[in-house]
């Protein structure tokens, strides 16, 4: 049994979908249904129970999905290791990044760590934080770059990145603001903020606390789901956004935004790597390394 065809199972079972798997693998859709009926021939057994236009798992189905993910990154690992004794980087890296890091911190990276090991496919996919770890825990991603503060307990993080959230109002804005304010001002502020399971907004919600205060008790115009589009929210609203510094550099330089000061709260945090417990090496390993030996740049 080919390891495609087992990827094939993997993504109808993951989306539900025989579009999706083959909108995902760039495969025409009849090529997917005939991988899934040769492999339902093979182990005479139904893996899917088709009910109009939904599908579900079977219990054979299940256990298939269950085995498929550890003999799809035993075959990973083998194919990396094989290469490795010609001293060859190939293989296939998905990586998974929350918005800040793939938007502000990851595309000088890819493209040094492109030129570097040619051969190695290299994928990125990138949502908040939450939806990185789940990404990881259904094996949809090999290693992820996320920056928030509650961990899971059958992840590992290694640190990666230090960052800072800083709190900006356009510089033409209409808000009757001083550079610096105190923590017991915000309730008074109209706000916008990254939205549920971002990063950045544990960061913002810890940093709270420690001034006892609630997010519940704050005036917030809207939650977005990027900063790019908290950026442009500003430029059109009269209101305060917190975001990283990394983000709001080229505009800070421009003079389009400036930077409020909340006195004694500052609101520092790491960026992480993140991997399941127990699945350390490879290809990630590689990408981890070359990582560290450029972060001085990013």
């Amino acid at each position: 049994m080919s390891d495609f065809r087992l990827k094939v199972f993997q993504s109808v079972a993951k989306n539900l979908s025989f579009t999706k798997a083959s909108q995902e693998l760039f495969v025409s859709q009849p090529a997917i249904t005939k991988h899934i009926q040769e492999l339902e021939t093979y182990y005479q057994a139904r893996l899917f129970e088709r009910q109009g236009c939904k599908i579900s798992l079977t219990d054979a189905g299940e256990l298939l999905l269950k085995h498929s993910e550890k003999i799809l990154d035993d075959y990973k690992q083998l194919e990396y290791e094989m290469h490795l004794l010609h001293n060859e980087y190939i293989g296939e890296l998905r990586l998974g990044a929350s918005t800040t890091i793939a938007q502000y911190v990851l595309p000088p990276l890819l493209g040094n760590f492109i030129a570097k090991f040619p051969q190695v496919n290299l994928s990125l996919i990138n949502g908040n934080s939450r939806g990185v770890e789940t990404a990881l825990q259904e094996h949809r991603i090999d290693l992820g770059l996320v920056e928030g503060i509650f961990r899971l307990p059958n992840l590992k993080y290694t640190s990666f990145l230090q960052d800072e959230l800083v709190a900006v109002v356009h510089a033409h804005t209409k808000l009757d603001i001083q550079d610096e304010i105190t923590p017991e001002d915000l309730p008074n502020i109209p706000l916008v903020l990254r939205e549920r399971g971002s990063g950045t907004l544990d960061v913002f919600e810890r940093a709270l606390s420690q001034h006892n205060l609630k997010l519940s008790s704050l005036n917030v115009m809207m939650y977005l789901g990027s900063t790019e589009s908290i950026k442009l929210f500003l430029e059109h609203t009269d209101c305060m956004g917190i975001v990283s510094i990394r983000s709001v550099h080229k505009e800070l330089v421009a003079g389009n935004l400036r930077v409020i000061e909340i006195k004694g709260m500052p609101m520092q945090r790491e960026f992480n790597f993140v991997q399941l417990q127990g699945q350390e090496g490879g290809l990630s390993q590689v990408f981890m390394r070359f990582a560290g030996h450029h972060s001085k740049s990013l």
